[in-house]
């Protein structure tokens, strides 16, 4: 009788099957990555489309400076460029966003006429205002069409200086952020776009 053992057999087939799981696991991973990565794309370039596509044509847009520079008098004597209608290109998603002024063509809105009111601690301001803004003909628009508010607004503010701080430089730089600020406000709350850089005084008498 023979005492040779059988050799053990090897276990070739769950290796194989082992091999197998691990590679369809790895191809599909693979899949599910790829096919996330399309669809985030897609996605996402679908909604830059839309956002343009939604894009307001009304909305306020920067005038870009025009090689000349600063708009002036026309030599014939005739209507003066400043008075036409500015048409910006330049889209922004929000009047806050800081501009250069060395890009972009400032137009000035004066108010009609100057205005009184009475001070705080006593006294009376008489003040005349000039609106500067980066923005094209939409904002000098809606500037115009809220001079009640944007005045009533004015009036408020003044209301509440004190003549000793208006004496002083400061004290008036101070009130041009507020009286800025208050316009802003206005616009933001009545046209949905502020758009004003400064306001500048075109006459000021403290009493």
């Amino acid at each position: 009788m023979s005492t040779k053992k059988p050799a053990a057999a090897m276990p070739a087939e769950p290796r194989k099957r082992g091999k197998f799981k691990i590679m369809l696991l790895t191809l599909t991973g693979a899949t599910l990555l790829i096919g996330g990565g399309v669809g985030v794309g897609v996605y996402a370039s679908h909604g830059l489309l839309a956002a343009g596509a939604t894009e307001d044509p009304s909305r306020p847009k920067l005038v870009e400076r025009s090689d000349n520079g600063d708009v002036s008098a026309s030599p014939e004597g005739g209507e003066s460029k400043e008075s036409a209608p500015k048409f910006g290109t330049v889209s922004v998603t929000s009047d806050r966003v800081a501009v250069d002024p060395r890009k972009f063509e400032v137009t000035y809105v004066p108010l009609d006429q100057p205005f009184t009111a009475n001070l705080a601690n006593g006294g009376i301001i008489q003040v005349g205002l000039s609106f500067a803004t980066y923005y094209d003909h939409r904002v000098v628009e809606n500037i115009k069409r809220q001079t009640v508010p944007i005045r009533s607004a004015a009036l408020m503010v003044l209301a509440e200086q004190d003549p000793a701080v208006l004496s002083t430089n400061r004290g008036k730089q101070a009130l041009q952020q507020q009286l800025t600020a208050a316009t802003n406000k206005v616009l933001r709350d009545k046209e949905g776009f502020g758009g004003v850089d400064n306001i500048y005084f075109t006459s000021l008498v403290i009493q």
